[in-house]
């Protein structure tokens, strides 16, 4: 048995007290938060762990070997730092930082320490992005050209970070782990007509090698919330729709067949491919659950999570690189 404190029970936090007390090989043993009024409520639904307020009484009360992490990225990287320091396995809510030293800082701890630093990008644990693993590790895409995603809404504003930071890692994310490509370089621009200096809408471009292209379009400002991802291979491409109760996925044979003409090799000939649509079959299970299960077995194996502390390392230089794309109008800023 794992015993675990949460950090945070505001707008994700919840939501990981829920899966860590489902889970038989963990303990939540406390929770903190400087909010009575949200404390109250876990009390009502965890009468059996401790409730403090504030970070002395949180280490100090209950023994812990693991410390999940849901504040605001502000707060992330003294919160995981301490922990760590403690010699705690520590669960982070996305982004890692917002700095890239800082990022690479608690990399370093947790490799030094030999403890567990998953980052929490719930979305690569979701059956569909999954089972799109599955089809590009088989081939069945081809050889990839680009990555193009859609997520937007109507709020909700966030006080310390755009919407870039706010939306953009979940894609970033997925787009590490589908496309393992070197990222070369970052291109952002967005508009803060509404919230002075707060961007509530932007789109990002991100250049790779091997000629593919990333393109994420956020917004708080959308009358309507999309969720809608294309990947596109020289075989097939897939839509992926986060907003569909089922068929989530849809895999087209469709794509471009370019020939080089005999009459003149300048001159190119154009084919389109257009085949069949077909949505598999998906796994059902909770991302979060599935999740903490891997986190559970990261700590008992001495293994490296899926969405470790590199992972979360590679979405933080976007970020800060797409922070200074945006201060630039635009222009690219190469990615170290």
């Amino acid at each position: 048995m794992i015993n675990i404190g949460l950090i945070g029970y505001g707008y994700w936090g919840p939501n990981l007290a829920r899966n860590i007390h489902q889970n038989p090989d963990l303990n939540l043993v406390t929770i903190c938060d400087f909010a009575p009024d949200r404390l109250k409520i876990a009390a009502r639904l965890y009468p059996q762990t401790k409730m403090v307020d504030n970070l002395d009484d949180f280490y100090q009360t209950s023994p812990l070997d693991a410390v999940a992490i849901a504040t605001p990225v502000s707060a992330h990287y003294a919160l995981a730092k301490q922990a760590l320091q403690a010699g705690k396995h520590v669960w982070l809510e996305k982004p890692m930082t917002d700095n890239v030293d800082h990022a690479r800082e608690l990399v370093d701890l947790a490799q030094k320490a030999s403890l567990t630093l998953l980052l929490d990008h719930t979305f690569v644990y979701t059956g569909a992005v999954r089972k799109i693993k599955a089809l590009i590790d088989q081939g069945e895409l081809g050889q990839l050209m680009y990555y193009d995603s859609t997520r937007v809404n109507l709020g909700l504003f966030q006080q310390d970070v755009d919407v870039i930071w706010d939306l953009a890692p979940h894609d970033i994310a997925i787009l590490d782990y589908l496309m393992p490509v070197k990222k070369l370089a970052v291109s952002a621009t967005g508009s803060s007509c509404l919230v002075n200096g707060m961007v509530a809408k932007s789109s990002l471009t991100i250049f790779m090698d091997q000629g593919v292209i990333s393109h994420i379009n956020t917004s708080w400002v959308s009358p309507v919330k999309i969720r809608q991802t294309l990947i596109g291979g020289t075989a097939k491409m897939v839509l992926y729709d986060d907003n569909q109760p089922s068929e989530k996925i849809k895999v087209y044979d469709k794509g471009v067949d370019v020939f080089e003409t005999k009459e003149d090799l300048y001159r190119l000939n154009v084919q389109y491919r257009v085949g069949d649509m077909w949505a598999p079959k998906l796994d059902n299970v909770e991302a979060l659950a599935l999740e903490t299960e891997h986190f559970v077995d990261c700590i008992n194996h001495g293994t490296e999570p899926l969405t470790g502390g590199a992972a979360g390392l590679e979405v933080v230089k976007v970020l800060v690189a797409s922070k200074e794309s945006l201060a630039k109008r635009g222009a690219p800023v190469e990615l170290k």
